[in-house]
């Protein structure tokens, strides 16, 4: 299994940016797809999982920004995120569960400057 993450880029602070990121391979079901961040020095943290029904979870201090969604006959996984911040800076990982198993994309960058 492979993910594939696609969209990071340089955005100015209040602008939006979309990720995508796409699992290939042999795949029956993902069960969990998510997002992760880890900005330089800091430790890799959660933005965002949604589950095969639809059912998302969020960090607390990035709801309402950032959103997340699937398309199940995709295996691809999307974050939605406006209003950006310089905090927002960072690594953006996606992840997939499948079978008990973690995935991990490569990761694709993200910075918010003017």
């Amino acid at each position: 299994v492979q993910l594939q993450a696609f969209g990071g880029g340089l955005v100015q602070p209040g602008g939006s940016l979309r990720l995508s990121c796409a699992a290939s391979g042999t795949i029956f079901s993902i069960n969990v797809m998510g997002w992760y961040r880890q900005a330089p020095g800091k430790q890799r943290d959660l933005v965002a999982v949604v589950r095969r029904d639809g059912t998302t979870g969020y960090a607390s201090s990035l709801k309402g920004r950032f959103t997340i969604s699937r398309d199940n006959a995709k295996n691809t996984v999307y974050l939605q995120m406006n209003s950006l911040k310089p905090d927002d800076t960072a690594v953006y990982y996606c992840n997939a569960v499948i079978s008990s198993m973690n995935y991990w994309g490569k990761g694709t960058q993200v910075t918010v400057s003017s």
